[in-house]
Formats: C-alpha cells, sequence, structure tokens
C-alpha cells in the first residue's frame, strides 16, 4: 500500500523552563498530521518561562532542532513557538452591528470583523492572539456561519490575548539566531487546550491546569472558547528544589529521586520502604555519610519524601484553587484537566481531586499518528499541540488588512438592492 503523501510540513518548539523540545509532522493528502522527527535537549536559559540566557537558549534550539531534523531527514525553516510566560492576560471583546433583518453578506462579517480588529485595546502590550470564536444573530442565538441568515443584529465575540513585548521579543531572538523563521508565537494555555480537550468539553466549560517547570498555567475555557487565564510563578521544579533542599542531594538526584519514587498519595507502606540517595558531592552515597539533614547513612524513607512532595502540592493547588474561584469557576461537577511534565507524577490525579474538590482527568497529547511513546505523556501536550494549531491555520485578526470603511448605514439605494438579492435568492 502506497504510503501518503506529505503536503506541508509544520515545525513547532516548544521552549520551557525545564525542557526544548521539536516536533516535525507532516500533513498528508488525506488530511492526517503525521510524526516525522522529535528532539529534546535541556532548558539552561528560561526562568519561570522567561528567556534568562539568550546565548544558552539559542544554543538549545539549535541542537533540539538538528536532532529532530536527523529523524525526520528533511531540513525546516519556518516554526511555531510557544510562549508561556506569566504575562499573559486572556479577555473576550464583543462587537455588534445592526443589520436591519437584512440577509447577511460577506461584507457584513468583514465590516464587523473590521470592526473589532479596531475596538482591541492592547492597553500597552502586545496582541499575541485576536480570534473570532462565536457569531450571535439578535444577541442570542450562537451561530458558526451567519452567512446567508437574516438578523436584526450580528455581534462576534473575539477572544483576545495580550503579552508583554520585551519577553515576546527575547523569544523571537532566540529562535531567529538559531536560523529560524516564526510563523507565530502562540499562547501555550491555546496550544495545550487544542491538543488535550474536547469540542465538547470547551464548549461546556472545563478548567485547564498545565504544571511546568516554572509556571503554572490555569485557563478556564467556556462556550468554545479560552475566557480566563492566570499563572502561577511555581512549577514542578520547585518540587525537585524543595527534595534536594531538604536531603542535600544535588537537583539532578533529586530530579530523579522524584520520578522513580515520588508520588502524590501517601501509603502506609511509605515508612517502611527505604530509597538510597547520594550525597551532595559524589554518586554513590558512602556507608555512614549522612546525605542531608533529614537522611540517616544515604537513606531516606519514601514518606519523607512523599511529605516533601505534597508540601509543595499543598501550596500549588492552593493557588490553583484561588484562581480558579476568581475566574468563576464555582459551579459544582465542572472537570479539571490537569497536564504539563507535573501531571506525570504518580497519583497527582487523586490529590488534585481531593484537593480541588472537582473531577480531575490528565490530559494528554492527541489528534496526531506515529507520535513516539516518550512524547505521548502530558510533558508533551503543549507540542503537540503547537502543530495542531499550525495545521489548522487558524483566522486571527491581525492579519487582516484595514479596510477603508468600517462600519456604515446603507442608504435606500443600497437598501433596495439588498432587497433585491434576497427575494432573488429566496424566490
Amino acid at each position: 500500500m502506497a504510503q501518503p503523501k506529505v503536503e506541508k510540513l509544520i515545525t513547532a518548539i516548544d521552549i520551557g523552563s525545564w525542557k526544548v523540545s521539536a516536533l516535525i509532522a507532516g500533513r498528508t493528502d488525506t488530511g492526517e498530521l503525521a510524526i516525522l522527527g522529535t528532539g529534546q535537549r535541556e532548558s539552561r536559559g528560561v526562568r519561570r518561562g522567561f528567556i534568562a540566557d539568550m546565548e544558552r537558549t539559542e544554543l538549545a534550539v539549535r541542537e533540539t532542532v538538528e536532532q529532530a531534523e536527523r529523524v525526520a531527514g528533511t531540513n525546516i525553516e519556518d516554526v511555531w513557538v510557544s510562549f508561556s510566560g506569566g504575562s499573559l492576560v486572556s479577555d473576550v471583546v464583543t462587537v455588534e452591528r445592526d443589520m436591519g433583518g437584512y440577509r447577511i453578506e460577506q461584507a457584513d462579517v468583514d465590516d464587523l470583523l473590521t470592526t473589532g480588529q479596531q475596538g482591541i485595546d492592547p492597553d500597552g502590550r502586545i496582541v499575541l492572539h485576536a480570534q473570532p470564536t462565536c457569531f450571535t444573530i439578535n444577541g442570542k442565538v450562537p451561530v458558526k456561519k451567519p452567512l446567508g441568515m437574516h438578523a436584526d443584529l450580528l455581534g462576534v465575540d473575539i477572544h483576545v490575548v495580550l503579552a508583554d513585548g520585551a519577553p515576546l521579543a527575547n523569544l523571537d531572538l532566540c529562535v531567529r539566531g538559531a536560523y529560524l523563521n516564526v510563523n507565530s508565537i502562540v499562547a501555550a494555555p491555546i496550544a495545550t487546550g487544542l491538543a488535550c480537550l474536547s469540542e465538547e468539553e470547551r464548549d461546556l466549560g472545563v478548567a485547564l491546569v498545565e504544571m511546568g517547570a516554572g509556571v503554572t498555567n490555569v485557563s478556564l475555557y467556556a462556550g468554545g472558547m479560552l475566557v480566563g487565564l492566570h499563572s502561577i510563578p511555581i512549577g514542578a521544579a520547585d518540587i525537585t528544589d524543595d527534595i534536594a533542599s531538604a536531603f542535600g542531594i544535588r537537583r539532578s538526584q533529586a530530579e530523579r529521586v522524584k520520578c522513580f519514587y515520588g508520588s502524590a498519595m501517601q501509603n502506609p507502606r511509605d515508612f517502611r520502604e527505604m530509597i538510597e540517595i547520594a550525597p551532595p558531592h559524589g554518586d554513590v552515597a558512602m556507608p555512614g555519610q549522612a546525605a542531608g539533614p533529614n537522611a540517616e547513612g544515604g537513606k531516606i524513607t519514601r514518606a519523607a519524601l512523599v511529605g516533601v512532595i505534597c508540601e509543595r502540592l499543598n501550596q500549588i493547588m492552593s493557588e490553583v484553587n484561588g484562581a480558579l474561584s476568581g475566574m468563576g469557576f464555582n459551579s459544582t461537577g465542572r472537570q479539571v484537566v490537569l497536564t504539563g511534565g507535573g501531571a506525570e507524577m504518580k497519583g497527582i490525579a487523586d490529590y488534585a481531586q481531593g484537593a480541588l474538590g472537582r473531577a480531575v482527568r490528565i490530559g494528554r497529547p492527541r489528534g496526531l499518528s506515529a507520535l513516539p511513546e516518550a512524547h505521548s505523556g502530558p510533558a508533551f501536550t503543549t507540542l503537540a499541540g503547537l502543530a495542531l494549531y499550525g495545521a489548522s491555520n487558524p483566522v486571527d485578526l491581525r492579519t487582516m488588512a484595514p479596510a477603508p470603511q468600517t462600519v456604515h448605514r446603507m442608504g435606500s439605494p443600497l437598501w433596495w438592492q439588498r432587497m433585491m438579492r434576497a427575494m432573488k435568492a429566496n424566490y
């Protein structure tokens, strides 16, 4: 059987506080999005989602993309890049236009979107996204395609995401310094939601909690769009630092201990299970050598490890709960989707469900074929979402050319012409 032909290459780069990962996908003639190559490197120049070291970040991006190119057997030039810094702000702008009961034409929609484009007030920030999400008829009835319908009032909800200009400029410079063209910088919560939330979940209302290494982003979806966003400058890397500090070990070993033995739920057996850890200046604990103030003879109980983890998780979930309440996510029965690298910890879903008092599931990337098993976990949801975002090529008002005229009232000749066209179309 012949292999599907790749019509377009899409490359995504997720620059996080812990890792820099890249993905090269190909959109086939069957409409499928297949993974061709992936790459990953440690991130050394990013803190809390912001670029802290330009040279090291640029090097990590270059090495990551080169690795993905070798696997895919191709060279790429254009990329989609994620931004997860804490300066993101989400808003919804509503614009309406009086139609007088006439049939909606493309010119009416264009005028409405142009008015919405002109009505966005960035307040000194950069407009990262400005996307029409839902049209309304007569102020009440939501419709996806208003063309051809009659209406007294035509409206549109425009989802706007704003960000500080300097962090975006630094991110753009790092990627271009690796000899790559930036198609667009995408807000991480939008990409993540695209990869792990169903259309029905986004429509009914769901909270997305992305636990990254340095930042935990809490976003709220309702009516099919992102309606609230809050960033918490704490993440999974803080848990690693807590373990390293509590037991006097290196960060690299603290990360391994967290991944292999860590859990968000306490178990009675944890008080009997011993974990061997190394002292801060060696890879193997020497007999009788203490590995920290809370370690004895190079060993700790798993209960002590879980206690350190849960102490930080309590703080993170308390902040998440406050963010959800502040965004009005108080209705019972609503679901929370937990994703990001921190969501890979054992027992985290059960822990979050008890801490938040809501149903919680782990969000993993979907919608891509041939995704490697190593990249199929919640830590790579944003990366997969970037590829899906690039493939969907969504409408963005920032790319619209300004119209020479804005909304205007029709004179009697135009009114007569439109009535005649409506009669011919309907009868």
